[in-house]
């Protein structure tokens, strides 16, 4: 076992120390510096968002397959329940023990909480169909007409994917099938966008489990969900997984499972102060977890993320996050890191037997787009990667980045493995006391001098 540090340690690494100590600092003068009284005691007050009373009881719905408040095999039962609860400001959704057949998500609204009874309480997608358009429409219309409508029926979530017809973008949409005269469908929404034959438009099942747009105070707890991805066509993480968000806040995820989505397990998009904790995301062709673009402070704890393309995936521009204490074993990728992503601490996570790589940092678009100011601490990173693979890989030219006290360990044979690769863009690095063991090359670092 070897201990290495970094061979040389510039004035502006230190530079850069300074700088993440004065963050700190500034931090806590704030705080401490806030003259007023601390709320105790607080009432429910028209608009106060921040803080509430931790009522003892909460309005609560019971939904079953055959007991409860509302009974029901399908997510429509489920979504009565939300909708109602939502109506009067918020409550308690609770699934018994039963399984549900999903054709549509389940969309969340604020203030609600989904609880069910773990691997009691089972939501499973149905098998998907697709078809092409038989016709065009236009972005202001809101009907389609099918090739094919059969697998198709009234209140289907679907798929509407096309390609623009001037520049060759993907264009994705997702809807909800609500009248039909034949194979003319009208649509909950608008299109917005042109779907022509030309772009080889098509229609198909696929959606997310459940559901977030635009809301916020959420918790989805101890459930399961299961994508039947052998079964189903593959969706982008971007539009769908297990549980999709899309600009929402303050949203709690535990102990929930998640396994075999034909895409993503777990993503959200543009959200903020997400909590993912105590989770199982399993067996997915591409994500784990997927905190997406632009999303602020997401914590990550505690998680089993097995089998999946990648196991966590930072998208662009995730900042101030923390991915601590999870079992990230078996995928393709352990955790990838990339584009704007800065602020980050990954620590005490076991990444063990990824097939490409432990860590990546991903190559991006030069400076402006890389991976800066991030941690990497206390991880246990063990047998990842093929025989001229890195266990740590950072690509292109990252900044301030810091990977202290992990412990980098390859048990099969060294080959032509490398414990941490430095690309030759990288800048202001800081290796402190990592133990790296059992491969042929410790320390492969490609910068200049």
């Amino acid at each position: 076992m070897r201990n290495i540090e970094s061979p040389l340690i510039h004035r502006r690494d230190w530079l850069q120390a300074a700088t993440w100590l004065g963050a700190a600092a500034l931090i806590g003068k704030s705080r401490a510096d806030d003259p007023r009284p601390q709320v105790v005691n607080p009432r429910a007050t028209s608009g106060d968002r921040k803080h509430a009373p931790d009522w003892q009881q909460r309005l609560t719905i019971t939904v079953g397959n055959d007991q409860g408040d509302l009974r029901g095999e399908t997510q429509q039962v489920i979504q009565a329940a939300v909708d109602h609860l939502s109506g009067f400001g918020g409550g308690t959704v609770r699934l018994l023990a039963g399984t549900w057949r999903m054709r549509n998500s389940v969309y969340l609204r604020s203030n609600i909480r989904l609880v069910g009874e773990g691997d009691k309480s089972i939501l499973i997608k149905e098998p998907s169909t697709s078809t092409p358009l038989a016709a065009d429409s236009d972005w202001f219309d809101q009907e389609i007409t099918l090739a094919d409508s059969a697998g198709f029926a009234l209140g289907d979530g679907v798929c509407l994917q096309t390609k623009n017809a001037d520049t060759g973008a993907a264009v994705v949409l997702k809807r909800t099938l609500v009248a039909n005269s034949g194979n003319r469908f009208r649509l909950d929404r608008p299109l917005r966008e042109n779907l022509w034959q030309l772009g080889k438009s098509t229609c198909s099942t696929l959606f997310p489990i459940l559901s977030g747009d635009g809301i916020e105070q959420v918790a989805i707890e101890n459930l399961t969900l299961d994508g039947n991805r052998a079964a189903n066509d593959n969706l982008n993480g971007n539009y769908g997984g297990c549980v999709f968000l899309q600009d929402c806040n303050d949203v709690g995820i535990r102990q929930v499972t998640g396994r075999n989505y034909n895409g993503d397990g777990f993503s959200w998009q543009i959200c903020h102060d997400v909590v993912v904790e105590n989770c199982r995301s399993l067996d997915h062709a591409d994500l784990g977890l997927h905190p997406g673009s632009g999303s602020q402070r997401p914590r990550i704890r505690g998680n089993q993320l097995e089998r999946n393309g990648i196991g966590i995936f930072f998208c662009w521009g995730v900042k101030f996050g923390l991915a601590e204490a999870n079992q990230i074993v078996d995928n393709r990728i352990g955790v990838s890191i990339g584009h704007r992503d800065t602020d980050n601490l990954i620590r005490d996570n076991v990444i063990r037997g990824s097939l490409e790589t432990g860590v990546l940092y991903r190559p991006e678009r030069g400076p402006g787009f890389a991976p800066h100011r991030n941690r990497l601490e206390a991880n246990q990173i063990v047998d990842n990667g093929g025989p001229g693979a890195a266990a740590i890989d950072l690509q292109g030219a990252s900044q301030g980045n810091l990977i202290a006290r992990n412990v980098i360990r390859e048990t099969r044979s060294p080959a032509m493995r490398v414990g941490i690769r430095i690309s030759q863009a990288t800048e202001e690095l800081q290796l402190v006391d990592n133990h790296i063991d059992g491969f042929a090359t410790a320390v492969d670092d490609q910068r200049k001098g």
